[in-house]
């Protein structure tokens, strides 16, 4: 096999792990990245030593750039964006232009190849968030399940936007596109401001019986590991049903509370420890949990790996690669 696949957002947690997915059956890959926020970190390193595996230091928002990085892709995967709360709240403004002129430069790219099978464009569960305040929207919630807005005068707000928006101009493409929507992916070298390399972290320098603050305790969430995650995108690559569609990405169950979440990650660092309850975060909505029946009938895939080994797997990288071994991770 000798199929070239594009990454943007290659060096970021679901890019560098997607890569090293579709590198491993043999896939060629070019990832592209700018380090707004990923590194070059070992993890990274190692990957680029892969045969087939190459990396271009490209600013999406260059069209110039863009439109030199050739026309024989069998698909690109367009992961780059400006995310992370702090990031959207700092800059929404900023946020709207750039997601947007990115993905048109990447629009405009795709157009130019010779040998495309799809284009894949990842939004966000974030585009349900004003329908869970607005309506009784249900939960595990389906892909077609209308889409309200939250206040637009509000900063986060921006990063819905920019992603509605970027499903609206990949329809509007006349591509063979691909919208996939994650739902709280988690893992190895995902940063650490997430739940879990968060709560991972509390319990690790916690003293045995303390008691660890927990944001949130009755909020619940269904996790999908990134192992699952990114099998079900290379079926998604893989599987021509799938373009014009958009596809939940994540797990239906078990919908889990952040108490539980914590709970299990006092597990997987092996001490006593007890949550100490705090507020829940602004913003945040009580329940998310995405129905996947539709993404399951066209990929015949579930997730496999269950959130107690997700979790321990998850804890055994913190620990080796950043708790003990002082290395970086995305911020």
């Amino acid at each position: 096999m000798n199929e070239r696949i594009l990454i943007t957002g290659g060096a970021g947690f679901i890019g560098m792990h997607l890569a090293r997915h579709l590198a491993q059956v043999g896939y060629t890959i070019v990832l592209v990245d700018n380090y707004a926020r990923g590194i070059m970190d070992s993890e990274l390193q190692a990957l680029m030593s892969l045969p087939g595996i190459s990396f271009r230091e490209v600013d999406l928002m260059e069209k110039k750039s863009v439109l030199n990085l050739g026309t024989d892709y069998l698909g690109i995967f367009h992961l780059a964006a400006i995310v992370g709360v702090k990031h959207v709240v700092q800059s929404p403004y900023k946020v709207l232009v750039h997601n947007t002129k990115m993905l048109d430069n990447i629009i405009e790219l795709a157009r130019k190849q010779t040998l495309l099978s799809g284009l894949f464009f990842s939004s966000t569960s974030e585009v349900y968030a004003g329908a869970f305040h607005h309506i009784d929207m249900s939960i595990p919630t389906p892909e077609i399940s209308p889409l309200v807005l939250t206040d637009i005068e509000q900063p986060r707000t921006a990063y819905m936007l920019s992603k509605i928006m970027g499903e609206a101009m990949c329809y509007q493409s006349g591509l063979p596109v691909t919208i996939y929507r994650p739902h709280n992916i988690y893992g190895p070298r995902m940063g650490m401001s997430h739940v879990i390399p968060e709560q991972l972290h509390k319990a690790w320098k916690a003293g045995n019986g303390d008691k660890v603050p927990v944001y949130s305790v009755n909020h619940r969430r269904a996790f999908c590991y990134i192992d699952d995650a990114v099998e079900m995108l290379k079926r998604m690559l893989e599987n021509s049903a799938c373009r014009g569609t958009i596809l939940n990405l994540g797990s239906t169950s078990p919908e889990v509370s952040m108490r539980q979440v914590a709970e299990l990650c006092f597990t997987a660092v092996g001490k006593n420890l007890e949550v100490s309850p705090l507020p829940p975060t602004t913003g945040s909505p009580e329940r998310r949990a995405p129905d996947m029946s539709r993404t399951t009938e066209l990929i015949n895939y579930k997730s496999m790996i269950g959130l107690d080994e997700g979790i321990r797997r998850t804890w055994l990288w913190y620990k080796e690669s950043i708790f003990e071994g002082g290395n970086r991770t995305a911020i």
